[in-house]
């Protein structure tokens, strides 16, 4: 398993861009620790509800708004005023670049994972996770 581990919570047109491979690269206004080969379950917000794949980060990548734009607008999987609203008030912008994606065979929907997860709840944004959490889901 990778260094770091991240659950984290993407609305669902943006899932299936992932993993579609129309998008390389998800946005974020918090920094996550997270580096090169460090691996992002993905958790698809409602209406799906479910732990569908991962994926594998290539890198990390800080900037400013405007600069980071220019890098990812072609990878983004956003339109620019999506863009310009998301960063509105905000003076740095994060990129987590995917090397590879992934889906579960079966995604893991919501009520799944509280079976198996003690006191699981999505996270708003994202959330890291132990080894020993990832095993007993038994996604990696």
């Amino acid at each position: 398993m990778s260094v770091h581990s991240l659950l984290l919570s993407i609305r669902p047109k943006f899932a299936e861009q992932i993993f579609n491979g129309a998008k390389t690269v998800e946005l974020r206004r918090i920094k996550p620790k997270l580096s090169c080969g460090d691996t992002v379950l993905v958790y698809v917000s409602s209406p799906t509800k479910a732990l569908i794949g991962a994926f594998e980060v290539d890198k990390v990548i800080e900037s400013s708004p405007q600069n980071l734009w220019a890098k990812v607008s072609h990878i983004a999987g956003i339109t620019e005023e999506e863009f310009t609203a998301y960063y509105d008030g905000t003076e740095k912008a994060y990129g987590i670049f995917i090397k590879k994606s992934w889906q579960l065979d079966k995604p893991l929907e919501l009520s799944n994972l509280k079976m198996k997860w003690k006191n699981f709840h999505p996270p708003q944004s994202y959330r890291y996770i132990s080894a020993s959490e990832a095993e007993v889901i038994g996604v990696l």
